[in-house]
């Protein structure tokens, strides 16, 4: 040990004993592991070769004197390694190999080797030998090789237009005998900007179509690169020849398409057609989709509210609008939150708990009974309302009510409900709360967790239930649920976005039962709703429902009969995909062309709607089938031909007597409105043919939704005058009104001859004694939820006041009926229709001047009169004191003059009032002439 741990130590020749003698053989390991670099001969062993003898520090006997080199089995290690002893008295001993070696030639090698001693003097004798240890040598390899390519030059061909994932397969070697350094690490392409790429097994491919216009043969060169980043000694040449070829797509893609509105229906794709370049294909499909959802609710809906699209389609009148406006009448909906909306239709938000609407029982009592269709649009949350699978059956969210509703029916109460859950709709219904089983009606629809806007119309007669989703009928699961059954109170409750659940506590007595009742809200509705409306009665056919959502804009089909075998086409309910199938290349490029956009409003929306093609095709040959990328487009609706609107035929003066307007009935203000309604474009009677659109086309006369009387100036005066109108009129077309003191507003879709005589009929009446000078009122009308809106047509009511009344009131009506209503006058008043109230009048204001100024001049000619009249009476007291003064003076001594002060009054005021009555007649038909 000593020895192995300082050497050195024993390193100084000691004097022989002449007793010592060689008792111990040397010690070394019993196996060596050894490594040698091809380009040097010294073995690194692994342990170090040492040899160690006992007999040590004597001389000869403790020297190790050399090492012999053996065969290992089956080697030769003797003839091509030796050892050699660095130090005698340490045993230190270097094995190298005899010439250099190669590791290509041989990269392992074996051997044994044996330490001898020095014996018992110089001659060596007596030497002894160690046991044989095995060698094992290693030679690593040094990075000598180059890669060098199989093939100096490697041509390939490919059909143009493709991408390729392997054109052609490069491949070099190298001669080093390591995984390290004969491996190829990495290839590349040397040559600048070609459309190729290789990977690091020598694939190349091209990284874009080629085209053979552009470049018929790409020439371009590689190199590869060992782990040891030696570069090949030779580069390769690489030569791509692009083939002519067809190109597998669609032809006659046009990005953008125009619409212009009238047009009925267009072509989408009128020269498409789809080239598969000879390749089998045996089933086609191909997915056309149009983009309308950010036009409004379904489809292109922001023409008209719900209430006037209903009127339009012809639904039978009598709904009753659960979540109407709020207003003064309507009051329930004023703690709901709502949402801006693309119609006139409010748009209600419900976040299940606060938000619930709790409808009056005047109202609920109207839509009583087993026989009532019910719609709405409805959106639920952003996130799907689906539970978790691995959610425990106890843990599940409770139902979220829409509508509950118990009601009264003769003597006894029917309760119904409508929730959602998941995805799932029901229809819980109770005919009798009291006796009958309640029946749940269950429907599994996607569109109830899409979180999109959805319309809903359900059909109860009982036992029958009808839903329509969008227009589509579903069936219903039939239930009759034996679980848990909901406590309506019996009592009339209507409720929306939540049902009322009672509590009964029961408190016996000694004589009777106390019931007390109180509740809570459960099942909160979380979403969005409008529209709610429940029409009792018969129930609404199926031909309105459809009308309700049919898409005024959207994807069709031109002529399902010229369809060829095998072809199939699917259009959805809102008519914004379209999906064409076939297995014949011929036939599907007729179908294609034959996809049409439609558009029967009368005023379509304008802007772009995004449009996409995708495509799928299915080969014999899966793994070289055409793949087709998806097309994208827009289409364009142009800014329709806005609508005039003109009133006329009003004004711009109406006068009439103050006492008129005093009347019970008021005065009309608009006796001969007229309202016309023209387009600059030529109507389209195509658009008929349509589903719906018959209804909403071209051709139907136009429709105006509102319009409104609103005074200038101060708001009316409850307490002095009133706009007045016909209620029952606008009760039996459907009309709604709201009368206010700043306007009055008749809103609803009716035709132009309606609306005119519903304005015809507004009067303006005074109380007594409120008579002033002049009003004015301005009117205007609209069409399409306010978007094209007609002229403003400002009128000016003037008060006719008789200054008899003004000054004399105790003798009014004797001078109304003298002066303002002579029956001798009708033919010559025609023009200010005093005697007709169905005929305009006009006194301008410049007119009011000249009255003025004329009864100014008047009143100084009748004071100069009556001076006149009492010179006269003086003179003549004169002439009787006098005589005469001269021959050529007056001679009115015949003329006895008596002047009564009285007679002379009256006198004055009867000429004032002709003067006055006079001006009034003749002023305007002066005016109208100059």
């Amino acid at each position: 040990p000593l020895h192995r741990v300082c050497p050195h130590a024993f390193s100084l020749p000691l004097p022989a004993s002449p007793f010592s003698a060689n008792k111990h053989k040397p010690w070394i390991e019993t196996e060596y592991q050894g490594i040698v670099m091809e380009n040097d001969n010294t073995v690194l062993l692994n342990p170090p070769l040492f040899a160690l003898d006992k007999d040590a520090p004597l001389h000869y006997a403790g020297e190790i004197c050399g090492f012999r080199v053996h065969n290992g089995p089956g080697g030769s290690g003797a003839a091509q390694f030796e050892a050699v002893v660095l130090d005698r008295s340490t045993g230190e001993g270097l094995v190298r190999s005899k010439e250099p070696l190669d590791c290509e030639s041989q990269r392992e090698h074996s051997f044994t080797i044996q330490a001898y001693d020095c014996g018992e003097g110089p001659d060596g004798t007596n030497s002894k030998k160690s046991h044989k240890a095995t060698v094992h040598v290693r030679v690593n390899d040094v990075n000598e090789f180059s890669p060098v390519f199989v093939e100096r030059r490697y041509e390939a061909s490919i059909p143009e237009g493709r991408l390729f994932d392997r054109i052609v397969r490069v491949e070099a070697l190298d001669a080093d005998c390591s995984p390290q350094y004969s491996q190829i690490c990495f290839y590349d392409i040397i040559t600048p900007n070609v459309p190729f790429a290789i990977d690091n097994d020598g694939n190349i491919k091209n990284t874009e179509p080629l085209d053979s216009k552009k470049q018929r043969v790409h020439s371009f060169w590689v190199t590869a690169f060992d782990c040891g980043k030696n570069r090949a000694q030779a580069d390769a040449q690489v030569v791509v020849t692009v083939k002519p070829s067809c190109k597998p797509g669609w032809i006659g893609w046009s990005k953008r398409v125009e619409y212009t509105p009238g047009s009925g229906s267009i072509p989408l794709f009128p020269s498409l057609h789809l080239e598969t370049c000879e390749e089998t294909v045996w089933n086609i499909q191909a997915t056309v989709e149009l983009q309308t959802g950010h036009i409004g609710k379904g489809c292109d809906r922001d023409s008209y509210s719900d209430r006037s699209v209903r009127r339009l389609c012809g639904a039978v009148r009598g709904e009753v609008d659960l979540l109407p406006p709020p207003s003064p009448a309507a009051n329930w909906t004023a703690a709901l939150p709502t949402l801006p909306s693309s119609d006139s239709s409010l748009v209600f938000s419900f976040n299940g708990s606060a938000h619930v609407a709790v409808v009056p029982d005047s109202v609920a009592s109207m839509v009583s009974g087993d026989h009532f269709t019910l719609q709405l649009w409805m959106r639920r949350g952003g996130a799907s309302t689906q539970p978790p699978a691995n959610q425990a059956r106890g843990t599940r969210k409770e139902e979220e009510t829409i509508i509950c509703s118990t009601v009264k029916n003769d003597d006894s109460y029917s309760h119904y409900s409508l929730s959602v859950h998941g995805c799932r709709l029901s229809l819980f219904y109770w005919p009798d709360v009291s006796a009958a089983r309640p029946v749940k009606f269950l429907w599994k629809l996607e569109q109830v967790c899409d979180s999109e806007w959805h319309h809903l119309s359900l059909s109860v007669q009982f036992p029958s239930v009808t839903l329509y989703v969008d227009g589509v009928t579903f069936d219903p699961a039939l239930i009759h649920d034996n679980g848990a059954i909901p406590n309506p109170a019996p009592r009339q409750r209507l409720v929306i976005g939540a049902c009322w659940e009672r509590e009964a506590v029961v408190l016996r007595q000694t004589v009777s039962v106390l019931l007390l009742s109180s509740g809570k809200f459960v099942g909160g509705y979380r979403g969005l709703l409008s529209g709610v409306t429940v029409r009792p009665g018969s129930v609404e056919p199926h031909s309105v429902v459809e009308c309700l959502y049919a898409c005024r804009e959207g994807l069709d089909f031109g002529d399902l009969e010229t369809l060829g075998s095998g072809m199939k086409v699917h259009v959805n309910p809102s008519q914004s995909v379209l999906v064409l199938e076939g297995d014949d290349i011929e036939s599907f490029n007729r179908a294609v062309q034959q996809v049409t956009y439609r558009n029967s409003l009368r005023f379509a929306t304008p802007g772009v709607r995004p449009l996409k093609l995708t495509t799928s095709l299915r080969c014999f040959s899966e793994e070289s089938c055409l793949s087709l990328r998806q097309l994208e487009g827009y289409l364009v609706v142009l800014q329709p031909d806005a609508p005039q609107i003109s009133l006329s035929g009003v004004g711009p003066h109406l006068a009439r007597p103050a006492p008129e307007f005093e009347s019970p009935r008021g005065v009309p203000l608009f006796p001969e409105l007229r309202i016309v309604c023209s387009l600059s474009h030529a109507v389209n009677t195509a658009a008929q043919g349509m589903e719906g659109g018959a209804l909403m086309s071209d051709a139907v006369a136009h429709t105006l939704d509102g319009c409104e009387v609103q005074p200038l100036g101060e708001e009316l005066n409850p307490e002095k005058e009133e706009l007045l109108v016909d209620m029952e009129s606008l009760k039996e077309q459907g009309l709604d009104i709201i009368n206010t003191t700043a306007y009055i507003a008749v809103t609803g879709a009716e035709s132009i001859s309606v609306y005119e005589d519903v304005l015809r009929s507004i009067r303006y009446r005074l109380a007594k004694g409120s008579a002033r000078f002049e009003r004015r009122f301005r009117l205007s009308c609209s069409e399409m939820n306010g978007r094209y809106t007609s002229n403003e047509l400002t009128l000016e009511v003037n008060f006719l006041h008789s200054l008899d009344s003004l000054y004399h009131p105790s003798h009014l009506l004797a001078s109304q009926q003298q002066f303002l209503h002579p029956s001798h006058h009708t033919g010559e008043l025609s023009g200010h229709t005093l005697p007709n109230p169905h005929r305009n009048s006009v006194v301008p204001g410049a007119a009011t001047v000249i009255i003025m100024v004329c009864v100014g001049f008047l009143v100084v000619m009748v004071i100069l009169g009556v001076f006149r009249i009492r010179s006269i009476h003086r003179r003549g007291d004169g002439a009787r004191g006098g005589g005469k003064e001269g021959g050529n003076q007056w001679d009115d001594s015949a003329l006895t003059i008596i002047v009564n002060p009285m007679e002379v009054l009256a006198a004055v005021i009867y000429i004032i009032d002709i003067y006055v009555y006079t001006i009034c007649l003749y002023t305007p038909n002066m005016l109208q002439q100059l």
